[in-house]
């Protein structure tokens, strides 16, 4: 059972590759955020692939920590977007 979990982490890392070549060459801000938000959520499910496979129980809690920062950071962005900073004039 732990090998299949491996793979299945395998998988998830192959994804966060494809999200970091997203965030180095997205068009847009926004192709960025979603990709960041791709790595925050693969992350998560690789940490806790990784804590079932493993026995790990603290991957867990590094897990919840992770996906907290994932939407502190996309909340940081939406607001961002919502009221710019404008600069001097």
């Amino acid at each position: 059972m732990s090998l299949i979990l491996l793979w299945f982490a395998v998988l998830l890392v192959a994804s966060l590759l494809g999200g970091l070549v997203r965030i180095l060459i997205g068009p847009t801000a926004t192709d960025r955020m979603l990709a960041a938000q791709l790595l925050g959520t693969s992350g998560v499910g690789v940490l806790l692939l990784l804590a079932e496979a493993l026995e790990r129980p603290p991957l867990r809690d590094v897990a919840l920590v992770f996906s907290l920062l994932a939407a502190v950071g996309a909340i940081g962005f939406v607001r961002l977007a919502a009221d710019p900073v404008e600069g001097p004039p």
